[in-house]
Formats: C-alpha cells, structure tokens, sequence
C-alpha cells in the first residue's frame, strides 16, 4: 500500500508516536517552563490502561480514550501535590513519580510485575490502517499544540514560564494554569502510550525507566524548548536514529547527552534556535543582492 515496505511502515508510525509524546512534554516544559524528569510514568501510564483495558475486551478507542483520562487524572494530582516546589526540586519530584511507577509496576501482578504485558490486542487496522490512525492523533496533537500556543492560555503560559512571581503580582491564576498544563501534558503522554502499546503489543516496567524520560527531555530541549515544529523534527530523527545506526542504541544516552551539551553551547534555542540565527542571515544577503541589482 502507498509503494512502503513494512519496516518504512513501522518506521513512520513509531516517528508519529514520538512526536506525539515529545509534544506532550513541550506543552509541559516548553510552553509552561515546569521541568519533568519523570514524563515517561504518564506514557507508561497509558500504555498500561489500554492494554487492561482492551485485554478485559473493550474496543480500541475506548482504550485509548481510558488511557488518556488516567493519565491526566493522575497528571492532575502530581501536578497539585508539585503546586508548591519549582526548577531543581520539581524537577527532583517529578524524577520520584518516575521511579515510584517503575516500582509499582514490578510489584503489581494485576499488570505482569516485572514480565510485563504481553498479547495486548493490535488496532484490527493492520499496519498501514494503525499508521494513519497515529498520524491523525499526531496531526490534531500538532494542531493542538499550536491553538495553545497562541491562545491566552498559552501566553499565560510564557508568562508563568518567564517569571512566575511577577505573573502572579499581574494576577494570573498560576496553580490553574500550572494544574491544566500538567493534566494536558499528561493526558497527551498517556495518548501516546495507549499507541505504542498496541504498536509493540508488549509492555513491561523498563519500558518507561529514567532513560525514556530523558530521551523525551532530549526531543524537547535539542527541537527547542517551547518550539513546536522544532520539537517535530528532533522527535522524528532521535526516535528513528537508533533503528537506522543499529550500534547506536547500546549509546544512546552518551549521544544524547553529547547533543544535549552541542546544543547548550552553541544553540540554547535548539533546532527551532539555529534556523532563526541562520534564515536572517540569508534573507539580509538575499536583500542586499536585491539592493546592489
């Protein structure tokens, strides 16, 4: 079908679920400044509600729709219980949601302990038919992201991520915006689960460990914090990279930290950044030859 193989097939749709989780964190970090160490729970979250849940036989979507109710749900109370730390202990707190979920997810037999869930029930699609559904979920996830963005919750949120003392003395509600911001994120996280759950059909606890969420961050942060189709293409290549480098996914965490530092110091702004400082200068050279013709 559309001339693809199916490796191209799996190949686009694990690209789709990674942006679709890599936005989730954007609309968390990026767009509210709240930093999550622990983001890969909310997807492990999803993941593990939709397989319960159409494993028990409900349909797919119902799955899915459970998935991202759970997740935000669960989003919402860290987020409320978080209302009062920020930057590092934030930061610290939500990198304990993450272990807690690992934690309770080897111990809990209900949900496989630490064999996981296997025999999770595909989309009843095939692999071309689940691949446009994710690229549709991708598409209003996209589409979403970039509302938000220009609403007035979204320059709320650039306010609160600026300075969150002086948001409030302007009087904005910080902890509700903080709290939608979570529980968006979140559920958005938990969505993404609820797809590669049925995309790999196999779940266990490490699936969702610190070094997922620090690939999520790396998205985030080499895309470019806040930046939505910056956090688009770096979801894209960093989810494919391993599939595509086999040797490199033994490394992973070295190359994305050694992207991590490359950015830092020579492109805080990321890939969204460097386009930035690099397409001015073109459109000036551009304008001076237009000017000496």
């Amino acid at each position: 079908m559309l001339g693809l193989s199916g490796y191209e097939i799996s190949l686009i749709t694990s690209m789709g679920i990674a942006v679709i989780f890599a936005l989730s964190l954007n609309l968390i970090t990026g767009f509210c400044g709240q930093i999550s160490l622990g983001h890969a729970a909310f997807y492990g979250i999803g993941a593990y509600s939709s397989a319960m849940l159409t494993k028990a036989g409900m349909p797919l979507g119902v799955g899915i729709l459970g998935a991202v109710i759970f997740a935000g749900l669960v989003g919402l109370a860290v987020g409320f219980t978080s209302l009062r730390v920020r930057h590092d202990f934030l930061a610290i707190t939500t990198m304990g949601v993450g272990f807690l979920f690992i934690g309770i997810m080897r111990q809990w037999d209900f949900v496989g302990g630490e064999m996981g869930v296997s025999g999770i029930p595909g989309s009843g699609l095939g692999k071309p038919g689940f691949m446009f559904l994710v690229l549709g979920f991708g598409v209003l996830t996209v589409l979403f992201s970039l509302h938000l963005k220009r609403s007035w919750m979204g320059y709320a949120f650039d306010a609160i991520a600026d300075d969150e003392d002086t948001a409030r003395v302007i009087g904005l509600d910080v902890s509700r915006y903080k709290l939608a911001a979570f529980a968006m994120g979140t559920a958005l996280a938990g969505l993404a689960g609820a797809l590669y759950a049925h995309n790999v059909r196999f779940i266990d606890p490490e699936s969702f460990g610190f070094v997922e969420s620090i690939t999520v961050l790396a998205m985030v942060v080499i895309g470019g914090i806040g930046s939505v189709f910056g956090v688009i293409i770096a979801a894209a290549l960093l989810s494919v990279l391993p599939l595509w480098i086999q040797f490199i996914d033994e490394y992973k965490l070295l190359l994305y930290g050694g992207l991590l530092f490359a950015m830092m110091r020579f492109s805080p702004g990321g890939l969204a950044g460097l386009a930035k400082q690099i397409l001015p200068k073109k459109s000036s050279l551009k304008a001076s030859g237009d000017t000496k013709a």
